[in-house]
């Protein structure tokens, strides 16, 4: 059962849906793992990654959004994609990471997609962006095949130095 209102969003191969209390442990040892979450934001403390995973619940009920569980057909949690606007943030953010074992299958890619259309179409935004740290090389490509532009760099207060990816306004991504 959800711990938030979130829809449940389906594609081809993904099921996106809020929050769980089975995804604690896999949201927990994702954000202990350093080299896997270290452009997220790494939280080596367990106290403080089960901190962020409560974070997320109530991020979705101040705002009505925030991060899906990424769940494969084969019902395997393989990530977390959503649309992120904690305060700081210069404006709502796509963001996504996906799992060990889960990279480099497009499921980042298919998750995003189908996260910013629901942006566009249920929640009304008419742009968003992705914030990427520079070292992120996997996350600068994606921001490119979902066709989003570099805009500028900046400072996040809770991520450091950041490049702005735009994505494409809502009538360009129909067909992507």
């Amino acid at each position: 059962m959800s711990l938030t209102n979130s829809p449940v969003i389906k594609s081809q191969n993904l099921i996106l849906r809020g929050p769980e209390k089975v995804d604690i442990e896999p949201t927990i040892t994702f954000l202990q793992n350093e080299q896997r979450s270290v452009f997220f934001g790494a939280l080596l403390n367990r106290g403080d990654a089960w901190r962020w995973f409560a974070l997320n619940i109530g991020h979705w009920h101040l705002h009505g959004f925030g991060y899906f569980t990424i769940v494969t057909k084969g019902e395997e949690i393989a990530g977390l994609c959503g649309v992120w606007f904690p305060e700081g943030w210069p404006e709502p953010e796509l963001g996504w990471v996906v799992f060990d074992d889960f990279e480099g299958k497009g499921i980042a890619f298919e998750a995003a997609q189908a996260v910013r259309s629901w942006a566009y179409s249920k929640l009304g935004f008419t742009t968003i962006t992705s914030n990427i740290v520079p070292k992120n090389k996997r996350s600068i490509a994606l921001a490119k095949r979902l066709n989003a532009t570099y805009e500028k760099e900046y400072h996040n207060d809770n991520m450091g130095h950041c490049y702005m990816y735009r994505h494409p306004y809502p009538e360009k991504t129909e067909n992507n």
